[in-house]
């Protein structure tokens, strides 16, 4: 079996290509914090494993935020220098450019001391894309995330220097005068220009010479690589065209653009073989399960089988197939075909509960007749008012035990009208 270290020493290394990378990714409101904590260092873990806190005061800050990044966003609304005019309530209203190269060229270059100046040219393009340095919020330099296929490659640390710029996309809205200004000549002319937060403005599609939508996104590709070209760093190329980089996590793209191929084919050859060893082992303890159950069980009355005994037979095979034995399939035979012959069974249950269902149909409205019936009929026998007593006794036994109480408590109306009655006929005296 080929070990590790064999792998590496016979893959030979191939010549990579740098390139100069930016990306641009919108963010909401509410993921200000997320991108302050990472940016500037504020979690106390990290999901990047790669990330050295030791190495963080090696990081450089070419754009500090005073305050927060909420509030100095907030501040910056207050005092008129961005409107958020005509903007949804979740509209994305910052952006963060990423700056970045792959770590093998700072490497052959001087590392950290040649990215520090490498970056610091690059932060100068992105003051003019932002439209001035007012409108960034912050842009620090990471010096503190080692790139761990390069540093197991090369049997040293490497770092992966790329730089993080927060910013407020805006862009120049001219505020016209309205038909209510009390001058017809401003009518329609510009009042004021606002600087209006808008990532969809900031960064257009549109269509090139030939008809094909363009992403702004490529040609914020092309102002890196010209830009660091005119400044002087060479031995890199633009960041592949029709490729999607801008738009992966940093994370992403780290793994995508850092594995090299000796460290990749190691690592597979490596995860092939253990993977293999783990089937070996999942093979023979299965073939062993196996044959214990050929040997233990066993179903004594086949009239007793329960569903669960039954699915306890099947065994899967490593191929996937099911294998059951010769007893088992006896068994499982019979019930199959007492299975069958009950349908018919079901079959006349189901129609007799169909017949039973409209029998009890029909006796339901059979009563409802009888009871009109009784009411008609009743009413010059007396039976009405017992029926409404019985009625009001189930509606509101409570109320009428009351009634029925107090009645019983007074005279009865006979004796209580009687000195009325006399009363009337003296007065008719």
């Amino acid at each position: 079996m080929l070990s590790l270290d064999s792998i590496q020493k016979e893959v030979t290394p191939i010549a990579k290509t740098d390139r100069c990378v930016v990306r641009n990714a919108a963010y909401r409101c509410a993921e200000f914090s997320i991108r302050e904590r990472h940016n500037e260092r504020k979690n106390e873990s990290y999901h990047n494993g790669d990330i050295i806190p030791e190495r963080s005061p090696l990081n450089i800050q070419f754009k500090t935020c005073a305050e927060t990044y909420e509030q100095q966003f907030s501040r910056m609304v207050e005092d008129g220098a961005i409107s958020l005019r005509g903007l949804k309530a979740d509209a994305k209203i910052f952006d963060e450019l990423v700056f970045d190269v792959n770590s093998a060229y700072f490497e052959n270059h001087g590392g950290y001391d040649y990215a520090k100046e490498f970056f610091a040219e690059a932060y100068k393009l992105a003051v003019k894309d932002a439209g001035g340095e007012e409108y960034i919020l912050s842009a620090v330099l990471h010096a503190d995330e080692r790139n761990k296929a390069l540093s197991e490659q090369l049997g040293r640390d490497v770092f992966h220097y790329h730089l993080h710029v927060v910013y407020v996309p805006v862009v120049d809205k001219e505020i016209k005068w309205t038909k209510r200004c009390k001058d017809p000549a401003l009518v329609g002319t510009v009042k004021e220009v606002v600087k209006q937060v808008s990532h969809s403005k900031k960064w257009p599609r549109f269509k090139d010479e030939n008809g094909h939508w363009v992403n702004s996104y490529s040609l914020l590709q092309d102002r890196f690589h010209e830009h660091m070209k005119t400044a002087g760093y060479m031995d890199f190329e633009r960041g592949e065209r029709g490729s999607t980089v801008e738009h992966l996590s940093v994370l992403e793209y780290k793994t995508q653009q850092e594995a090299e191929r000796a460290a990749v084919l190691a690592a597979v050859v490596e995860e092939k073989e253990q993977t293999a060893a783990a089937l070996d082992r999942q093979a023979e303890k299965k073939q062993a399960r196996l044959d214990s159950l050929d040997e233990k069980i066993a179903v004594s009355k086949k009239s007793a089988a329960t569903v669960a005994a039954v699915e306890g037979m099947a065994r899967k095979t490593i191929g996937g197939n099911i294998q059951l034995s010769p007893s088992d399939w006896e068994t499982a035979s019979t019930l199959a075909k007492e299975g069958v012959g009950s349908r018919g069974i079901i079959k006349r249950l189901k129609d007799k509960i169909k017949e039973l269902t409209a029998q009890i149909v029909e006796l339901t409205r059979e009563n409802a007749r009888q009871k009109a019936q009784l009411a008609r009929y009743g009413e010059g026998l007396g039976i009405t008012d017992t029926m409404k007593y019985h009625q009001a006794k189930q509606r509101a036994p409570r109320r009428l035990s009351e009634i029925i109480a107090d009645i019983l408590r007074k005279p009865p109306e006979q004796e209580r009208l009687a000195p009325e009655r006399k009363k009337q006929q003296d007065i008719d005296l």
